[in-house]
């Protein structure tokens, strides 16, 4: 007596997951040497050393245009992976900030929330650049560029550094002026290499549309999930 043949549905299932995962690059071995290769980006980016202007206590550093670099390449999750990791290697002692900064004692100076901006930052360029992708027009690219790699990162940065110094919020913000033309210059440098790497190798991330663009897809009477 013969067992029936495997039901081609059942048969497939196996497999079409997996392959559209390798179509599409996720496979995790590659995924895991993205975030570390990216991590590796944004370490090398502070070997030039920190510029400490006007005696300020945060310094200026390339280490953020890796940042922003890891959130528009990689995308939200692995971007900001990249970032946790290099963090991570950073409070085991590893001197990988600029000017050879590491250890637990960069989680407890001013700069602390800059730092975890980052993380905010890549996550935010990372989702917003899943939905402005296949076209990726420089215009809005550099908009949701700037809101990660800049207005979120503020955002975070600006309080804590305010809280730790005693500063006033609005001399905090004032002092944070400084950054502005470097960062803006990152922005732009972020988008140009982005948008080579999307149209040179399509599929680091995964399109996504926009959360009005679903809702207005989503036939009348439906409920949402």
């Amino acid at each position: 007596m013969t067992s029936a043949p495997p039901s081609p549905t059942a048969s497939s299932a196996g497999s079409t997951a997996p392959a559209a995962e390798r179509r599409r690059g996720r496979t995790p071995a590659r995924d895991l040497a993205q975030i570390a290769v990216f991590a590796a980006l944004i370490a090398a980016l502070g070997l030039p050393g920190a510029l400490y202007i006007g005696g300020g206590a945060v310094p200026i550093t390339f280490q953020t245009l890796g940042v922003m670099l890891a959130g528009a390449i990689l995308g939200a999750r692995k971007g900001a992976l990249s970032v946790l990791l290099l963090l991570a290697l950073v409070a085991a002692g590893l001197p990988l900030l600029s000017g050879g900064r590491g250890g637990l004692g960069v989680f407890v100076g001013p700069s602390v929330g800059y730092l975890i901006g980052w993380v905010l930052g890549a996550l935010v360029i990372g989702w917003c650049t899943a939905r402005l992708l296949p076209r990726y027009r420089v215009l809005p690219a550099l908009g949701a560029t700037a809101l990660g790699g800049i207005v979120a990162v503020y955002l975070v940065g600006v309080p804590v550094f305010a809280a730790i110094t005693a500063t006033p919020i609005g001399a905090a913000l004032a002092g944070s002026a400084l950054f502005l033309p470097g960062d803006i210059l990152k922005v732009v440098v972020t988008v140009l290499v982005a948008k080579g790497v999307h149209r040179a190798w399509p599929g680091l991330i995964e399109p996504q549309p926009w959360p009005w663009a679903r809702a207005a897809a989503r036939p009348a009477g439906a409920s949402a999930e």
